[in-house]
């Protein structure tokens, strides 16, 4: 479908149903802007055509499908974009003691690079029409989320990244804003995990692992289309002055999802608040008693 006059443009990464992206690309449509949804697979995309979306191919690790698509992008919008979303990301739940470094790379090569890349790459067209960025983090950017070490480490990447950002473009005229989010109903769930090795410490307190391999599905989680709603209803506010942006119109920080007030509110407290909260609430206190029990029995032998 052809783009209206003055019609806003949005492209979106990683819109695979059942995530973020697929929800933010229903609720954008629903609000009259053009959605250029993307995924590797774009025949997952097919029902979003039906509704009228540009659908396209992009893979956010490979230079030459970034490309492709910036080039399908300018043709069909004359030249600019209005919005970035940054969201296609991956999962990365494993002890750091345990890591595979491939399967690192592999995660930061989705959750950092590909946003880098992205926006390298559309930077001519944000620019043109005096766009907005909106990278997808996460509350792990700055939580100990145990057993997400690398996950942390990605979206702690994206939100320093994205810091720098936002005052490089800022004389261009666009806005960077970083979308720290907390648990969302997602198909997280339902995709293959991380083992733990058979020589992990972590053996001990397997089912904990297991336990915390879902943990965003079952503890404060927050409806996809929810959370969606209240992004794309900041994405597409009124400017405000800096001093205002946190309180009133396009936030430069957009904090919503389970556990994204108290996060937050725990800032004001110092890191310890959530090394004690997350370090109990996870259930690696457990590990601690049973070393402390396993040193008891050695003493006695």
């Amino acid at each position: 479908m052809s783009i209206k006059p003055g019609q806003k443009t949005v492209l979106i990464t990683g819109c695979t149903p059942g995530g973020i992206g697929h929800a933010l690309a229903l609720e954008f449509h629903a609000k009259g802007v053009h959605v250029i949804a993307t995924a590797r697979n774009p025949a997952v995309l097919s029902e979003m055509a039906d509704l009228g979306m540009t659908t396209l191919q992009l893979d956010v690790t490979k230079q030459d499908s970034i490309k492709a698509c910036h080039d399908e992008v300018a043709k069909l919008t004359g030249g600019r974009l209005d919005i970035l979303v940054n969201n296609a990301g991956r999962t990365h739940t494993h002890p750091a003691t345990d890591i595979d470094l491939d399967d690192v790379r592999e995660t930061f090569e989705t959750n950092v690079f590909g946003v880098m890349a992205m926006c390298a790459a559309f930077a001519d067209l944000l620019i043109a029409a005096k766009g907005l960025i909106i990278n997808i983090a996460s509350l792990a950017a700055i939580t100990p989320y145990v057993f997400g070490s690398v996950y942390c480490a990605s979206k702690g990447a994206v939100v320093s990244y994205s810091r720098t950002l936002r005052l490089e473009l800022k004389p261009f005229g666009v806005r960077v804003m970083v979308a720290m989010t907390g648990t969302v109903r997602s198909q997280i769930a339902s995709k293959p995990h991380r083992t733990l090795p058979e020589n992990s410490i972590y053996q001990r307190i397997k089912e904990v692992f297991q336990k915390r391999l879902t943990f965003s599905q079952n503890n404060a989680t927050v409806d996809t289309h929810v959370y969606a709603r209240k992004l794309v209803s900041k994405a597409l506010s009124y400017e405000s002055p800096l001093l205002l942006r946190a309180w009133f119109g396009r936030p430069d920080w957009f904090w919503a999802g389970g556990w994204a007030r108290g996060v937050w509110f725990s800032t004001w407290f110092g890191e310890w608040l959530l090394d004690f909260v997350l370090y109990r609430m996870i259930g690696i206190k457990k590990l601690e008693r049973i070393l402390k029990e396993e040193e008891q029995q050695k003493k006695l032998k």
